[in-house]
């Protein structure tokens, strides 16, 4: 599977002229071996600067009033790189190739509310292995000053002040191209795998790696022989000492030091290739929990949604049992008001039957000789007391 690829790079004021004359094929030569001249005509702006990126950079600052103290060593600007996989771009084609982009391109001017007033120039290039963006932008943020005015502030630090700022734009990256009909995984950042730009295996390649182990393999540090001038009988006994001294034991010493220095070279490269078998272990390692970090998250997002499913169903549930006993509480009232009315309009008949005019006496009396109340709520607080006055006397 491809990935959706966009990496962010930060520039100093005087980085721009670099990336100007690169992104926009300015220079005669370039030191990039993949750049194909011929295939540079296909390549392609979804956005012209007006200028050189430096000027460009002032004319935008004045224009839009951007505030924000520049200093010699601030990232004014920065660059996306937004691309993938040489196999996708030849598999989808060339018009679906300009779509990604003009799709990523929206992606940008729309992320973190950036606008498309702020980017300095969006360049394709086709003429490169493979299909790639160079997006150069301004990091605009909008805040408040002292006095609590609404301001826009040129803060590179600000616009990436969150730690994990990089997985944050992965994500959002990946869910818009997505969203619009790309099939592509998301891609692995620096910040979860800890990984360089290179791998081993591309270190490995360009280090000529393999040849070098080989070679260590063969050598054979061995110190050459040395004749000794006694053995030459014909000389003479001074003439022997002054060769000895002058020309056999400086050279003896030049041979030696020359040897000494190839044990340490070979022990350093040893040493070199052990590491890099190290890394590369570490790198299967890596992939490894990758991979297992990855099922994990699957694993997670299922546990999720089951979750979500089994909360919603007692959230209904739950709401379905509290209308239940509403309902039900609603009833209970009534009953109690009706029963309440009744008993009230029997008083009433009572007291007509009987000819008791005064009809609270009959209810005092009633009230006084049953030790029953016939309002429920001063019953109930009266069989209350008695119970705590019940409670007291066992103590």
């Amino acid at each position: 599977m491809s990935y959706a690829i966009i990496r962010n790079e930060k520039y100093k004021r005087n980085n721009l002229n670099g990336i100007y004359r690169h992104n926009e094929r300015k220079n005669k030569t370039y030191s990039n071996p993949n750049i194909d001249h011929t295939k540079s005509h296909l390549n392609y702006s979804l956005k012209d600067p007006t200028y050189s990126y430096g000027k460009e950079f002032d004319r935008i600052k004045e224009a839009y009033n951007l505030k924000g103290q520049i200093k010699t060593v601030s990232n004014i600007a920065c660059q996306y790189i937004i691309t993938s996989d040489k196999e996708f771009f030849d598999k989808i084609g060339e018009h679906e190739t300009r779509r990604y982009f003009e799709t990523a391109y929206k992606f940008v001017c729309e992320y973190k509310n950036l606008g498309e007033q702020y980017i300095l120039s969006a360049k394709v290039h086709m003429d490169e292995d493979t299909p790639h963006m160079h997006l150069v932008f301004i990091p605009v943020v909008n805040t408040t000053d002292r006095k609590g005015n609404s301001i826009d502030k040129i803060a590179c630090s600000e616009f990436w002040k969150e730690r994990d700022s990089y997985v944050q734009l992965q994500n959002a990256f990946h869910s818009y191209v997505v969203a619009h009909g790309f099939q592509l995984d998301r891609g692995i950042s620096k910040e979860i795998t800890n990984r360089e730009h290179l791998s081993v295996a591309e270190f490995k390649e360009i280090t000529n790696y393999e040849n070098t182990k080989k070679a260590l393999e063969n050598i054979k540090l061995e110190l050459p022989e040395i004749p000794n001038i006694k053995d030459f009988n014909k000389l003479t006994i001074k003439r022997d000492e002054k060769i000895q001294k002058e020309i056999i034991e400086p050279k003896d010493k030049v041979i030696k030091q020359l040897f000494d220095d190839n044990v340490k070279l070979q022990k350093e490269l040893n040493k070199q290739m052990k590491l890099v078998d190290k890394a590369e272990k570490f790198e299967l390692e890596n992939q490894s929990l990758v991979d297992e970090n990855t099922e994990l998250k699957k694993q997670c997002n299922t546990i999720k949604k089951e979750s979500d499913i089994k909360e919603k169903e007692l959230t209904r549930k739950f709401y379905k049992q509290i209308d239940y006993l509403t309902n039900e509480n609603a009833y209970l009232h009534r009953i109690i008001e009706t029963l309440e009315n009744t008993f009230q309009k029997f008083i009433d008949w009572i007291c007509k039957k009987l000819n008791i005019i005064e009809k609270n006496n009959f209810v005092d009396d009633f009230e006084r000789e049953t030790e029953t109340f016939i309002d429920a709520e001063q019953q109930i607080q009266f069989e209350d007391a008695l119970e705590d006055e019940g409670e007291d006397e066992m103590y």
